[in-house]
């Protein structure tokens, strides 16, 4: 009897999760938009209020983006995903959320790192400019909701409330430097937005269709005399989202803007990039797979090119940078040509890894930012080596160090240095986590995703080639170049280290507070526990993969979702919902 009445309490309770989670798929979106509003009706002298208003908003984003990250990994099959019809009208008609696993893993990683800057931002830097913590939550706004939309049209409205709040945040703190860098960013911005109403506008006028499900239907139709002009309108949206994407030559603007923002600024722009990444993810093996008839793989060449010639770039530009801010730049710049090369192959098992390396890669990314600004502050309140004490300065030689300023005996061997402060120690302890995960070194989850991609790339059978197949000129170079843009990376980062911690003297003591160790920590963290559960994680980037490389599953999802019955459909005599939404090009 127990065990009965247990049982039908557990299905009383799956059936209220399953009635109240689709609900909650608007709750990112809708819970910074509520906290903005409310916050811009109070005074820029309540502060410390909209310190805890912030916190609080992003603390429980956090929490609802773990709850939907649950509830889409529960399902038995990879295809599992919710679809919100937010106005209650069928797909391609109406607005439609859809959440699946990659959706919120993305969540998940844009709530990780906004609550670990809106802590480093609460030691200093929320005061140092006005409506701080309003953008800050719009910019969470704008995130969430490319992440969730299923339609061209609301990927533009909230990629447009993203850049918006971008503006305002790159510009926090003023200065000359922010100023100019503020002003290229918002110019090569509004030319990827131009791009991508063109190409919108193109695919509409093709296509009858915004929503993507209802154009990877309608794709295949297109007649072979409109072929070119599809291809051209597909180019030009995909221009967009490169260019967020910085890929090279047009990411000439993100590693003097990104290094110009305030530290908790520059750690949230690190999602930023991946959001170009997400976007071309999802509508590239959406519209242009295999069923795409003569656009099956369209793009993917430009892809695999550019995002070789984006890693080796990125590399090149760390390696010549000594400004940590910099380094920290084009360590973004390496993460997105890796992903963008990686995921032109089309292969599961390659997305597998992709996807595995880009939450590692950013949060190293992230914590980099942060650190950057701990370390300066820290080489600015004392003495270097260097004659002059800035990032330009030539390579150290034993005639610049002053002989009576070291502690030797009278043999000239060094004496036991003083023990290291606790303050000091964790950034050390940290920047060598970010230099393992960057480098793609083990343990960390770098490795891991380099790995599981060059095992990908190496491995025939795991491509889904005949055995005797190699992996082509193009696999040989990408996995060369992940081992290469590795080396230089870790190159770059350890002559900053020796820089910054070994080639200096007679500093003043770095005064660390727990609201900026503590997020940096947190970020790190959460890379330690992508490494100990690297197992279930890229079984779960596994499954992830195979649902984006079945986009069928995506299309009945999203086409299937019927609007919830008004009042009128349960009369005596009502007529019900009709059974099916016409799709492209049928008459309703």
């Amino acid at each position: 009897m127990m065990a009965l009445m247990a049982a039908s309490a557990a299905q009383a309770l799956n059936a209220a999760t399953a009635a109240v989670m689709p609900h909650l798929m608007l709750a990112p979106i809708v819970l910074p938009l509520l906290t903005a509003a409310l916050m811009l009706l109070m005074g820029e002298n309540r502060q410390r209020a909209k310190l805890t208003l912030n916190l609080t908003s992003t603390l429980l984003g956090l929490g609802l983006a773990l709850a939907l990250l649950a509830w889409a990994d529960q399902r038995a099959s990879a295809s599992a995903m919710d679809v919100y019809l937010a106005g209650n009208w069928p797909a391609p008609y109406g607005i439609v959320l859809a959440l699946d696993r990659l959706s919120a893993m993305m969540l998940v990683l844009t709530s990780t790192i906004a609550l670990a800057s809106a802590v480093f931002s609460a030691a200093r830097w929320h005061r140092a400019g006005v409506h701080f913590h309003p953008l800050f939550q719009l910019q969470l706004m704008g995130l969430a909701g490319a992440f969730l939309t299923a339609d061209l049209f609301n990927l533009f409205v909230f990629f447009e409330i993203m850049l918006a709040a971008s503006y305002g945040l790159l510009l926090h703190g003023s200065g000359r430097a922010r100023v100019r860098a503020g002003l290229h960013f918002i110019a090569i911005n509004l030319a990827a937005s131009s791009l991508f109403l063109i190409g919108a506008s193109m695919l509409y006028g093709m296509t009858g269709t915004l929503n993507m499900a209802d154009l990877a239907l309608a794709i295949p139709r297109v007649a072979d005399t409109d072929r070119g002009l599809l291809h051209a309108a597909a180019g030009i949206l995909a221009t967009a989202f490169l260019i967020k994407a910085a890929i090279w030559p047009l990411n000439f603007w993100l590693v003097p803007a990104y290094s110009a923002a305030t530290a908790p600024v520059g750690a949230l722009f690190a999602i930023m990039t991946k959001v170009g990444i997400y976007a071309l993810l999802r509508l590239w093996l959406l519209l242009f797979d295999a069923d795409a008839g003569a656009s099956a793989q369209f793009g993917s060449l430009w892809l695999v090119g550019g995002g070789m010639v984006t890693m080796a770039f990125g590399a090149i530009g760390m390696l010549g940078s000594q400004r940590l801010g910099y380094l920290a730049g084009y360590a973004a710049i390496v993460s997105s040509g890796t992903l963008l090369a990686a995921a032109g192959f089309g292969q599961h098992r390659l997305t597998a890894g992709l996807l595995y390396y880009l939450p590692g890669s950013t949060l190293a990314i992230s914590a980099l930012f942060l650190l950057t600004d701990l370390m300066d502050r820290w080489r600015n309140d004392g003495a270097s080596l260097a004659p002059h004490d800035d990032d330009d300065a030539p390579f150290l030689t034993p005639d610049l160090v002053p002989a009576e300023r070291l502690d030797l005996d009278d043999d000239q061997e060094l004496l036991p240095g003083r023990v290291i402060p606790a303050a000091v120690a964790l950034l050390g302890l940290a920047f060598i986590a970010c230099t393992l995960v960057i480098a793609g070194l083990p343990p960390l989850p770098g490795f891991v995703g380099k790995f599981a991609m060059l095992t990908a790339l190496l491995n025939p059978l795991g491509l889904g080639l005949p055995a005797s197949q190699p992996p082509g000129a193009a696999g040989w170079m990408l996995a060369a170049l992940l081992i290469a843009t590795g080396l230089l990376a870790l190159i770059a980062l350890t002559r900053a280290g020796i820089l910054h911690f070994w080639a200096t003297y007679d500093r003043a003591a770095l005064q660390l507070r727990l609201l900026e160790g503590l997020p940096i920590a947190g970020l790190l963290g959460a890379c330690v526990v992508l490494t100990l559960q690297a197992g279930p994680v890229m079984r779960y980037m596994q499954a992830t993969a195979d649902a984006l490389h079945s986009p069928g599953l995506y299309v009945r999802a999203v086409m299937s979702a019927r609007p919830v019955p008004g009042p009128a459909a349960q009369l005596p005599g009502a007529r019900p919902p009709a059974a099916q939404a016409p799709s492209a090009g049928e008459a309703p």
